[in-house]
């Protein structure tokens, strides 16, 4: 244990930095997320198939693979990124991939008797979209978004990669350094990320339980439409 206690700062320092990546990645996430998911339900093909293609190719590719090619083959083509700019750019876009296709799979599912109603009452596709049907989507999406937020911290791991220094990689540094004390360093590694996935876990739940208490409110109201709807 008192390598942990000599090396705290270091390791705080490494938790921080993760603390980061998980957060700027899965706000790069839901965008990506939502604007791939959406075109992907577009009617216009310019729109759906490059949706297609993105979410394949970043489904198909390895997480590594694409850490390298942002940040060590795009600058022979003259792009330049910052390590941390580049590990949350990829990190968005490869669980983006997968959360397009929670996006569009949510909107997707909803009764077609809602889109119907609303084109009866001359609503807007876009007010239809945007105040009936992602409203209605959204406490259906939360649980599988979690499950990425979750597999986000746990790529966070691979960027050191890219020379970014987060917890795994100081964790590892000082391991190397005092030649030891790897159940000790690893294992407090372990209870770290634990924690972590643990905190992401309760937001999520008190998400699922602030959106579910609005759909709940408007049931004993015997409504049939998203509190949205009914102002429009």
């Amino acid at each position: 244990m008192t390598v942990l206690v000599d090396h705290a700062s270091l390791i705080m320092k490494g938790l921080w930095i993760t603390v980061q990546l998980t957060v700027y990645g899965i706000l790069a996430t839901v965008v990506v997320a939502f604007a791939v998911g959406l075109a992907r339900l577009s009617e216009h093909r310019w729109l759906r198939w490059p949706a297609i293609a993105f979410t394949e190719v970043f489904r198909g590719t390895s997480l590594v693979v694409q850490l390298f090619w942002f940040f060590y083959a795009l600058p022979y083509l003259g792009v330049y990124l910052n390590p941390m700019v580049a590990a949350v750019l990829v990190l968005g876009l490869n669980e983006g991939a997968y959360a397009a296709e929670i996006v569009r799979s949510a909107i997707a599912s909803r009764p077609v008797g809602q889109t119907e109603a609303s084109v009866a009452l001359g609503i807007r596709p876009r007010h239809r979209l945007w105040r009936i049907l992602i409203p209605q989507s959204i406490p259906i999406m939360l649980p599988s978004f979690g499950n990425v937020g979750v597999d986000l911290l746990k790529a966070t791991s691979l960027v050191s990669l890219v020379t970014v220094y987060d917890l795994t990689q100081r964790v590892t540094a000082i391991q190397q350094s005092v030649g030891g004390q790897t159940g000790v360093l690893f294992g407090a590694l372990l209870v770290l990320y634990f924690a972590l996935s643990m905190l992401l876990a309760l937001l999520v739940r008190a998400l699922e339980s602030r959106f579910s208490l609005d759909r709940s409110v408007i049931r004993r109201r015997g409504l049939f439409v998203d509190r949205a709807q009914v102002s429009v």
